[in-house]
């Protein structure tokens, strides 16, 4: 099976550094409305032109799932600790191997303490694999889909489900390149126009402690910023050895993290969480980046055509710079935090600190992870669905930009980085078949397009 755009479906696990005590506190079901006011509803709900299908009679959330590896098997059991309402009843992935894992996963095996249990309603009818299985899922009844495919594949899915009317809940980054990510702003905008959901997994946008944090710098706790370090150096990830019925692009799927096409190297895969969070306290965009990176560490051909280690310094309105550096190689210091320095004191947003004012209390990167799903739950049943579309867009963009720089050894702006003409996505037809992997980029060498 062929397709000539960008449709397919994840195999991938979660490559968040992530603490595993997550917060069970479920929110309590919905009363289910009665008829003269479900019809109320149902009229509100339809003046807004989307689709509120579980407000307008049922309080049943029906959740269709796109990528079934480590990190969607995650974000459907995060879905369900969030809510009540939650049911998955569609799942659909590129290889059954892996939504065969996933559905286990899900249903616990038999065991009771596992899994989400009755909130796992997937038949096998509902359950789709190969190129075009993003498409079953979202045709298949939905209310809200979580896709959590590679990068590469987020434009497609996204703009097929806002088309189709589903709110959406979808993994970082949600591009690999900047043609990609004026295609997310695009279908932002479409989803605003229609009052649909749509929600990112920037958790730390939903964490108490950095949104306390980052309130209290934004009311002056700290003056005005003047400079930042902003760090995600971690160890590396996973890695699958080939298989020898494998062909080159099925393994390059499966181990996509390592292919700029599918993950946009780990500057903007992984490291885009801490972007998010400069961007977050800096109100917007930088205007320039200027970086270098390279391989030490991750030399074998085996992990493909990225890097294993970056330093970007970004510039901000008024000529801040804020530092960010970031690195996957065994052995090292993590490091994953970042700090600020202002005209009256300095600030960690990680650790609750800012300035000379109470600690805030360190709260569970788990705990966020849940209520993510919550607060966009919440605000589809307020009627007033959150749209964090341009926000990752933009915070996606800031990564590739440092990306782009230390790939080519140039400095480039943020107009350049909108504007560029880079497209990463295979020229030809995707099918599971031979794919050349393009060299390592080299700074002086690779072009600035």
């Amino acid at each position: 099976m062929a397709v000539s755009a960008m449709p397919s479906i994840d195999t991938g696990e979660t490559p968040m550094l992530r603490e595993d005590d997550m917060s069970d506190s479920n929110v309590s079901r919905r009363t289910i409305l009665k008829s003269s006011a479900a019809i109320a509803a149902a009229a509100t709900f339809a003046s807004l032109g989307t689709n509120y299908a579980w407000a307008a009679g049922s309080d049943k959330i029906k959740i269709g799932l796109v990528g079934c590896g480590g990190r969607g098997t995650g974000a459907a059991t995060d879905c369900c600790h969030a809510s009540a309402q939650v049911q998955i009843v569609a799942m659909g992935d590129l290889f059954k191997d892996r939504l065969d894992s996933s559905r286990a996963q899900l249903k616990g095996d038999g065991d009771k303490n596992k899994g989400v249990g009755e909130q796992y309603a997937v038949n096998d009818d509902q359950c789709f694999v190969g190129f075009d299985a993003y498409q079953k899922v979202i045709d298949s009844g939905i209310n809200l889909v979580l896709l959590c495919t590679p990068p590469g594949f987020r434009p497609t899915h996204f703009k097929y489900a806002i088309d189709k009317d589903k709110h959406v809940f979808f993994e970082k980054p949600v591009a690999v390149d900047p043609t990609q990510v004026r295609a997310i702003l695009e279908t932002s905008k479409v989803a605003q126009e229609k009052n649909l959901g749509v929600l990112t997994g920037t958790l730390f946008r939903h964490h108490t402690t950095h949104r306390e944090a980052i309130q209290r710098m934004h009311d002056g706790a700290i003056g005005d910023i003047v400079a930042g370090n902003s760090y995600y150096n971690a160890n590396e990830l996973w890695f699958h050895a080939r298989k020898p019925e494998w062909t080159d692009a099925e393994y390059q799927i499966r181990n996509w993290l390592y292919y700029t096409w599918l993950s946009g190297d780990h500057i903007v895969e992984q490291n885009v969480h801490r972007i998010d969070v400069m961007n977050w306290v800096m109100k917007g965009p930088p205007v320039a980046a200027y970086g270098m990176g390279g391989r030490q560490v991750r030399t074998n051909p085996n992990y493909g055509n990225v890097y294993d280690h970056f330093a970007v310094e970004y510039e901000y309105a008024g000529g801040v710079k804020v530092v960010n550096t970031c690195r996957q190689q065994d052995g090292t210091e993590a490091r994953v935090t970042e700090y600020f320095a202002g005209t009256k004191g300095t600030a960690q947003p990680a650790e609750g600190k800012v300035g000379s004012t109470e600690k805030i209390k360190k709260e569970n990167w788990g705990d966020a992870y849940v209520r993510e799903h919550k607060d966009l739950i919440d605000s589809i049943n307020a009627g007033k669905p959150l749209n964090e579309g341009k926000q990752i867009a933009e915070s996606t963009l800031t990564a590739i930009m440092g990306r782009m720089s230390a790939y080519t050894g140039k400095r480039v702006t943020w107009e350049q980085a909108m504007k560029s003409t880079l497209d990463l996505w295979p020229k030809t037809t995707l099918e599971f078949g031979p794919m050349a992997v393009p060299p390592v980029p080299q700074p002086g060498k690779e072009p600035l397009v």
